[in-house]
């Protein structure tokens, strides 16, 4: 089974004879290389941090699994994967990294991501103090000298009096526990482990299973790729509501001009709820006539993006009856470019499978178009779930095996919590972080977990995360953390933890918030209910990034008295 060997191994964590040994002691290969900071992650926030890091002063280096820099977008390299966040936003907001970019688009692809960090690399040298092809086993706090060790499976280790977990919230990849899942003799690769190569499908019988966005978007792109000679089918178990992304290209110039309001409009997206560059309406959905609603739907419509679901009326994704005008809107939409009633009722049902806007969406550009073809089907594994996967394809409940030469398997991650439990990281006392967070997370300010002091985290639980433009969340929280530990610094302060009773009170307010909206009230990997066992619960601060801002900032402006600080 080509490629689906290396996916699970990686899946597991490669291994290495030398984990285990301390490196500073007598039988260690060689000692631990001290820092003031190590960051794990060279995604958006890693580089970020370090760039930030190194300005203040302080020695710090990024511990990376992959053999780049991006993150997330080192990994994924499957067909269609494409940001949705849109032009300029989703990038880094430092005038030295942007005044010699240009983008392609508005949503710029996975390899134009990866030429970006390379940019970013050139510009702000970050190679020069990242370790990559290291993956982090292991984080011991060490209580005599207020210290992290440390440990990477390829032997090597680090002391610092700070870490930092830059894990990005799907940094955990998870494979349902099907039958036969090596048995399939064709080529199989999860999406986060897709060759950089490619994987050529023309002409061949193809699966693709899931329907997040990582869904939508292998199923898009290999629509287009199989030709008129192959097949695709995208097995479903619950329909993606999809938006239009209405690609826009862009030239040098038209960005020469724009790099002119840059500043102002990275501003502009820390006082909008998303941290996009536009939020909901405060108008209600029942305040404006049929006519109006009508009018606004198709101009939102048109103009693409998150925009129906974010910039729409304030009570859309709030109250179901005005959230089922917009469901009925989307669900028109589709069934007007998908021909065939059984695909287009299976993709877009009458009665909708939760509220709009309660799971994630994901932007297509022409996705519903090629359900018209012949050879592209969507099958039902919701009321005839699989079962196993054979030889030579995947049997359904009823009998019917799928014969197939190539599968994707989008069927998504442990998302959030789920990297920090793939690695064993001890605060005071021994405790395992996974011990703690195994009946529920507990953050303060969704970037701390009380005893385990100087941990610090990004874009992870109980934090805007989810529910934001990822950038804008890395570097607000980033920010935060290293005037942080500048206060440390400038103070002889060795060790911060925050306070039980504060990180109680934050896990009861994200709780309280999640409710306030419809994605409160809907298992999806937003509360953990895509991963058998995992307790059901709010991961995300659903409060708006302005609201994060003044908490985190009144935090900083009163000397963190949430923290134990000695």
């Amino acid at each position: 089974m080509p490629g689906m060997q290396r996916d699970m191994a990686d899946a597991h964590g490669r291994t290495n004879g030398n984990i285990g040994n301390r490196a500073d002691s007598p039988n260690g290969v060689e000692p631990a290389e001290t820092l003031d900071v190590v960051v794990v992650g060279a995604g958006f926030a890693g580089v970020y941090l370090l760039h930030k890091l190194r300005k203040a002063g302080f020695n710090t280096k990024i511990i990376e699994a992959g053999a780049g820099l991006g993150g997330i977008w080192w990994w994924n390299a499957y067909p269609g994967a494409r940001v949705d966040s849109q032009y300029p936003i989703y990038a880094l907001s430092l005038p030295e990294v942007y005044e010699d970019w240009n983008w392609s688009s508005h949503y710029p692809d996975h390899v134009e991501l990866r030429a970006y960090f390379e940019h970013i690399d050139r510009k702000l040298q970050i190679k020069k103090d990242t370790v990559f092809n290291n993956k982090v086993v292991r984080a011991t706090f060490d209580e005599s000298e207020d210290m992290w060790f440390i440990e990477c499976d390829t032997g090597r280790t680090f002391k610092a009096r700070h870490f930092i977990a830059c894990l990005g919230f799907a940094a955990k990849r998870h494979f349902p526990d099907w039958e036969g899942l090596d048995s399939f003799q064709g080529e199989i690769h999860h999406s986060s482990f897709w060759p950089h190569e490619g994987v050529d499908v023309k002409g061949k019988r193809c699966g693709v299973v899931g329907t997040g966005a990582t869904g939508v978007q292998i199923t898009q792109e290999w629509a287009r790729e199989i030709g008129e000679e192959g097949n695709l089918k995208m097995f479903q178990r619950t329909p993606n509501l999809a938006c239009p992304m209405n690609q826009v290209f862009l030239t040098e110039e038209e960005q020469k001009k724009d790099k002119e309001t840059y500043p102002e409009l990275f501003n502009q997206r820390w006082q909008n709820y998303n941290g996009f560059l536009y939020q909901y309406r405060p108008e209600m959905m029942f305040e404006a006539s049929e006519m109006d609603r009508n009018e606004l739907f198709d101009t939102l419509w048109k103009m693409g993006g998150f925009r129906f679901l974010m910039n729409n009326y304030f009570d859309m994704t709030r109250e179901l009856k005005a959230n089922r005008l917009a469901y009925d809107y989307w669900h028109d939409r589709i069934h007007e470019r998908v021909k065939d009633e059984r695909k287009a009722e299976l993709l877009a049902p009458k009665e909708p499978p939760h509220p709009f806007g309660a799971k994630r969406l994901s932007l297509e550009q022409d996705f519903y178009d090629h359900f018209c073809r012949p050879n592209v089907d969507v099958i039902d594994i919701k009321t005839n779930p699989i079962v196993a996967f054979e030889p030579n394809g995947i049997r359904q409940q009823d009998g019917t095996i799928h014969e197939l030469d190539v599968i994707a398997l989008a069927t998504g991650f442990d998302s959030i919590t789920g990297g920090f439990k793939n690695i064993e990281i001890r605060g005071l006392g021994g405790e395992k972080l996974s011990d703690k967070w195994k009946m529920g997370t507990y953050t303060y300010l969704g970037m701390t977990t009380a005893r385990f002091p100087n941990m610090y985290f990004t874009y992870g639980p109980q934090g805007p995360t989810a529910f934001s433009n990822g950038p804008s969340c890395n570097e607000l929280q980033a920010d935060w953390m290293v005037s942080l530990i500048e206060s440390m610094k400038k103070n002889g302060q060795t060790r911060i933890d925050p306070k039980k009773e504060n990180e109680m009170n934050w896990k009861t307010m994200v709780n309280e918030l999640a409710l306030k909206g419809v994605r409160g009230h809907t298992d999806s990997w937003y509360n953990g209910a895509n991963i058998p066992g995992k307790p059901r619960e709010a991961l995300n601060y659903a409060g708006g990034i302005p609201a994060y801002i003044k908490a985190i900032s009144l935090e900083r402006d009163e000397q963190y008295p949430g923290f134990d600080l000695q």
